[in-house]
């Protein structure tokens, strides 16, 4: 019998309809980053709340065919593609999502509470809405279409400015000055952060500006051309210039 497994949360028991009669094993989701394989039993995933439900793109051998971060791979955000979204129901609240079926998104691998599944030998990511970093363009995205991204709540994303040796006053910057902050162009906003009302607030930045934020916020993403983004919360932002 193939059975569907409901989610409320990211670590919770997983049980298919074959094995509810006693003595009968159940599936537990552990925490950490490691992948859960779920029976062969069950074969579709419904999760609940503001969660998301995402199939996990395949990794490139080639740096040049994925969302491309400098540094540790661990901290290099993956890309998926919507597969379904919960009820909404958060307690007494309804969540409106913003995404849709279908849809490629892109988020942080290792974030918190992210929980990696084996459905049918594929493997996908379960996530809070909140959580992901944005939308991409287009299904198989690379990290040419970083540019295009959308980004999702209260995120971002600013176009970086490589740091000069030398301010606007004609202060020469050693080394360490030149760490933080730093400072980029606004390409696009997201819809905002969610209040305790349930409206979203409209970002107070808007593409074109220029803004200053902390060099170790965000999420950092080049293109193969060398242009360097960052997708930051609001909050990250320092000022406008």
């Amino acid at each position: 019998m193939v059975a569907a497994a409901a989610i409320t949360r990211p670590r919770v028991a997983f049980r298919s309809a074959a094995t509810a009669a006693p003595g009968r094993r159940s599936v537990r989701v552990q925490a950490g980053p490691a992948t859960l394989a779920l029976p062969d039993s069950i074969s579709k995933v419904l999760p609940k709340g503001d969660l998301v439900l995402a199939r996990v793109a395949e990794a490139e051998e080639k740096t040049k065919g994925g969302i491309l971060l400098p540094g540790s791979a661990q901290s290099r955000p993956t890309s998926g593609d919507v597969v379904a979204l919960g009820d909404g129901q958060v307690g007494a609240k309804q969540h409106t999502f913003t995404l849709q079926g279908g849809e490629t998104v892109l988020y942080s691998k290792f974030g918190i509470g992210v929980t990696e599944l084996e459905v049918q030998g594929q493997t996908h990511i379960l996530l809070r809405e909140d959580d992901i970093i944005g939308i991409m363009p287009r299904p198989n995205a690379t990290a040419a279409d970083i540019p295009e991204l959308k980004p999702l709540g209260d995120r971002i994303l600013v176009q970086v400015q490589e740091s000069a040796d030398v301010t606007l006053g004609g202060v020469i910057l050693p080394d360490s000055a030149k760490e933080r902050p730093l400072s980029g162009t606004v390409v696009r906003c997201g819809p905002g952060k969610m209040g305790d009302d349930g409206q979203r607030k409209a970002p107070k930045v808007k593409e074109g500006d220029r803004v200053v934020y902390f060099k170790y916020a965000g999420d950092s993403m080049e293109t193969p051309a060398g242009e360097k983004y960052t997708v930051l919360h609001e909050q990250d932002i320092l000022a406008r210039l």
